[in-house]
């Protein structure tokens, strides 16, 4: 599937392919992604997953308004205590499937919305 879709700053994911997702003609099965940069990324599976696992998205300056986690091929829950780690920094955290978050990724960034997304593998 092609996203055809550019109107702010930044990398943009136009499409997915295989278990990922194209952004600027890479393809990254785990995704970190900021208005400044996309990153390849090995996730720990969701349950093992804790803020040190987003420090290159919690690093911006400003800080993301929040952050989109794609998890996986489905919706799972976050772990309780990565929600807690990022709303004591002030920074809110919206968990979908990750299909949804790369399609949420081009609607937010296209607004200008300063925000950032850790995109699990398509499975």
């Amino acid at each position: 599937m092609e996203m055809n879709r550019r109107s702010a700053e930044g990398p943009v994911i136009t499409g997915f392919s295989g278990r990922g997702f194209k952004v600027d003609g890479g393809v990254y099965e785990g995704l970190l992604i900021s208005p400044e940069r996309a990153d390849g990324w090995s996730p720990p599976s969701l349950e093992a997953l804790a803020e040190t696992d987003l420090t290159p998205l919690l690093a911006l300056d400003p800080p993301p308004e929040f952050v989109l986690l794609g998890t996986g091929a489905t919706m799972r829950r976050p772990p309780p205590a990565l929600v807690k780690a990022l709303q004591a920094r002030g920074i809110g955290l919206e968990a979908m499937d990750s299909r949804a978050a790369a399609r949420a990724w081009g609607v937010l960034r296209a607004e200008l919305r300063w925000i950032a997304a850790a995109l699990y593998p398509l499975d």
